[in-house]
């Protein structure tokens, strides 16, 4: 199993429950379900985003690319736990 703090800031990992639980709502909604990674990816990028300008001192070009460099990279990562968590859930209830 891959351990994600190797690769996701700690800050940032709370995100994977969060994007869970929004998950779950999406599934109830009408969005149809192979939109739904698609809107956590987005939320995620969004979220990770706030996160890097909220705490990054960012003062020209090279420390913006870097902000949004990690921001998409941080997105993406959390995004692709919070999925790998649904599918653990989904694969452990289903009976065989």
């Amino acid at each position: 199993m891959m351990n994600y703090q190797e690769y996701i800031k700690t800050e940032l990992l709370i995100l994977i429950p969060v994007l869970y639980f929004v998950g779950v709502g999406l599934k109830k909604s009408k969005l149809p379900d192979k939109w739904i990674p698609v809107a956590l990816g987005a939320a995620a990028v969004f979220l990770s985003a706030v996160w890097v300008i909220a705490t990054e001192d960012i003062s020209g070009a090279k420390e913006m690319a870097a902000a949004f460099f990690t921001a998409v990279t941080q997105g993406v990562l959390v995004a692709g736990g919070s999925v790998y968590a649904s599918q653990i859930y989904i694969q452990v209830k289903k009976e065989e």
